[in-house]
């Protein structure tokens, strides 16, 4: 059985994704998986349950049957925090080592889905470097490009020094297309020279940073009065009207499949947002539009989410979670797995796991 653990060096680098590509491809190839999040930060309350909503639908979307509270054995959260500072904490290698024992059972190979950042768990002995050690797990790196290119390069050789053997590589990901000849003919020759092999450069798709119009609703606590059918339409971009309407126009076609914030007495705002290449109008202040708005929408295919609070508000709300993407909607992993296919060293991994491809 092969543990292979996918860490990031930042937050929202695309771990989620990797794993849910490296695991739909496992399965083609006729491998059974199993997945954990070992050490997570956060939980959600349902009732007396305390449950990791993203673990779960890691779960949905793999088809994989292993019981939730398996799949993430420690939450990292204040009160754990302010145990392990009190000499108070569990044994946290334990319940992980023992949440590993049930969920490896018949598995070949296991995904370990990181924290964010290497040295995360340090202080309770659950860092990457420290489970990667007793589940003997393969470690590969998600590093999200950064402009700053030897932010990129002395993260991961900080890896290669942190976890050497068990360090199997890297995976540079959401690379600008005008950068795409530069990491590949400049920063991989370094990275792999320095003993950090390369396994995929993925250039920046905006699809995978989109927001679903359900998910935008359930953030800002709002309701969908039009068109919720369009709940897993998905949103690249995030735009305000807040100007005259000719101008408004040309604000809202510059860019495509849209999610525009405005006052929901702004009617002028709101048609010209229906012209465009608009997936949602979400309506501040409370205010329902007009019938002729309504209708306009429901013609165009725009769902109408109305919400609250103030624009402002709204704003700072919505952009909480567009910098915060999940990755679970069907079209976001087929695009992804398509990109895998045409851009990751699939024969290099499987060689250094011991599997053979199909």
């Amino acid at each position: 059985m092969i543990a292979l653990y996918i860490s990031s060096t930042a937050p929202y680098s695309g771990k989620s994704a990797l794993c849910v590509g490296l695991g739909r491809r496992f399965q083609q190839d006729g491998y059974a998986i199993g997945y954990m999040r070992p050490v997570m930060t956060t939980k959600t309350c349902i009732g007396e349950c305390m449950v990791d909503k993203e673990a779960e639908l890691m779960l949905q979307t793999l088809g994989l049957k292993d019981p939730i509270g398996a799949i993430w054995p420690v939450c990292f959260d204040l009160p754990t925090v302010e145990a392990v500072l009190r000499g108070k904490g569990e044994d946290y290698r334990k319940l992980i080592k023992d949440a590993y024992a049930q969920v490896s059972e018949d598995k070949d190979v296991v995904l370990l889905e990181g924290g964010s950042r290497c040295v995360q768990g340090l202080a309770a002995g659950i860092s990457c470097q420290e489970i990667s050690a007793f589940l003997r797990a393969k470690v590969l790196v998600v590093d999200k490009y950064d402009v700053a290119t030897t932010l990129v390069v002395d993260d991961l050789l900080a890896y290669k020094m942190r976890l050497g053997k068990k360090m199997l590589g890297a995976v540079l990901n959401a690379v600008p297309k005008h950068r795409l000849d530069f990491v590949q003919q400049l920063v991989v020759p370094f990275l792999e020279e320095h003993g950090v092999p390369v396994y995929a450069v993925l250039p920046l798709d905006k699809i995978f940073s989109a927001v679903t119009v359900g998910e935008l609703a359930e953030t800002l606590q709002g309701e969908i009065i039009c068109r919720s059918d369009l709940a897993n339409a998905l949103m690249e971009n995030l735009m305000v009207g807040a100007m005259n309407v000719d101008a408004a126009l040309t604000y809202f076609r510059r860019k495509l499949n849209l999610g525009v914030i405005t006052g929901g007495d702004r009617s002028d705002i709101q048609l010209a947002a229906l012209e465009t290449s608009t997936r949602a109008l979400i309506l501040t202040g409370n205010m329902r539009p007009s019938p002729l708005i309504i209708s306009r929408a429901e013609e165009a295919g725009v769902a109408i989410i109305l919400v609250k609070y103030d624009t402002m508000t709204t704003v700072q709300r919505a952009e909480e979670v567009f910098g915060k993407p999940r990755f679970h909607q069907e079209k976001k992993i087929a695009r992804f797995e398509r990109m895998l296919a045409e851009r990751f060293d699939f024969a290099k991994l499987y060689q250094e796991l011991g599997l053979q491809q199909a």
